[in-house]
């Protein structure tokens, strides 16, 4: 069963949004560190959170440095790219550098290479400290997954933090379950009244049917309109 420090919910997505703000900004400024590490979340829910976020003057965005939590095997320039999506919601309106952007490159000629490529990409970030990100977003499809986790590839033994998925329409590289766990706060953005079922499903799952059942950490916050 998923446990969160708190659920947060509203009748609007513009309400939710604002608590978010308010709530990620409190994140920011506890953070002790000169970095913070921000990992992203794909897919059409978090787009006009990213585009109230891009106008937030009171986040220093210079500080933040910006992961995805998964990415569909295709060329960023592809509509179906979660790094363009990002950037052209986000990261470009905040002007943020090549420097601060770690994403999935998916032009190292097979999906093993560029798995290995992001995996050696965050070990570098840490410097062979605990990987331990500050904030991950994610969202929950319709089935209860979380980044590219679904149901029958969720592996709880492994010890890689990335990994590649094969998935109907499209292969995927995704954050594992122990990479999402061992981070320091994980934001479940679920703004469609569409998905309370799914929100309930998994509230109440006490078998973990569901990939977000697996989010086991008072530091998780759940956010969505009822």
């Amino acid at each position: 069963m998923a446990k969160f420090g708190k659920i947060i919910t509203e009748n609007s997505e513009k309400k939710l949004i604002k608590k978010f703000n308010t709530l990620f900004i409190q994140k920011i400024r506890k953070n002790k560190k000169k970095r913070f590490s921000l990992v992203l979340a794909g897919g059409k829910g978090p787009i006009n959170l990213y585009k109230n976020l891009s106008n937030n003057k009171k986040i220093n965005w210079k500080k933040i440095d910006f992961f995805i939590s998964d990415e569909r095997y295709v060329n960023e320039l592809s509509s179906n790219s979660n790094i363009r999506m990002c950037k052209k919601n986000l990261l470009e309106k905040i002007k943020a550098t090549n420097k601060q952007i770690y994403k999935v490159s998916t032009d190292k000629h097979t999906v093993k290479k560029s798995v290995a490529d992001y995996e050696k990409k965050i070990k570098k970030y840490f410097n062979k400290k605990k990987i331990s990100f500050d904030l991950i977003l994610l969202g929950v499809g319709n089935d209860g997954h979380v980044a590219s986790l679904f149901k029958n590839n969720i592996n709880k033994k492994t010890n890689k933090n990335v990994i590649s998925i094969k998935k109907k329409g499209f292969l995927r590289i995704s954050l594992t379950l122990k990479c999402l766990v061992k981070s320091k706060n994980i934001f479940l953005w679920v703004p469609n009244k569409n998905k309370s079922d799914i929100i309930e499903k998994i509230l109440l799952d006490n078998k973990n049917k569901y990939p977000a059942s697996f989010l086991k950490k008072k530091n998780n916050f759940l956010f969505h309109c009822n």
